[in-house]
């Protein structure tokens, strides 16, 4: 799955557009290095994501095409 529509489809990132511009702008990287929006996020990746001050760290743990909104916080483990 692409980058971009996971991060908004575990809803880390409300919009995928916003998902996207993110990624285009390198506030994005995927196991230490800046990743594009169309990167395949696999379980197991490490994504950092900055957003102003704010630094959101975690780990994949599972990549699904579709989730409950309920579910959404199961595809991901924060990491400090």
């Amino acid at each position: 799955m692409r980058l971009d529509k996971y991060l908004k489809v575990s809803r880390i990132i409300k919009r995928r557009t916003v998902a996207n511009d993110a990624c285009d702008a390198g506030k994005v990287a995927v196991n230490g290095k800046t990743a594009r929006a169309s990167y395949d996020v696999k379980e197991g990746d490490v994504v950092e994501i900055t957003l102003g001050d704010k630094i959101i760290k975690f780990r994949v743990s599972s990549v699904k095409e579709t989730v409950r909104k309920e579910d959404a916080c199961n595809m991901y483990e924060y990491i400090n």
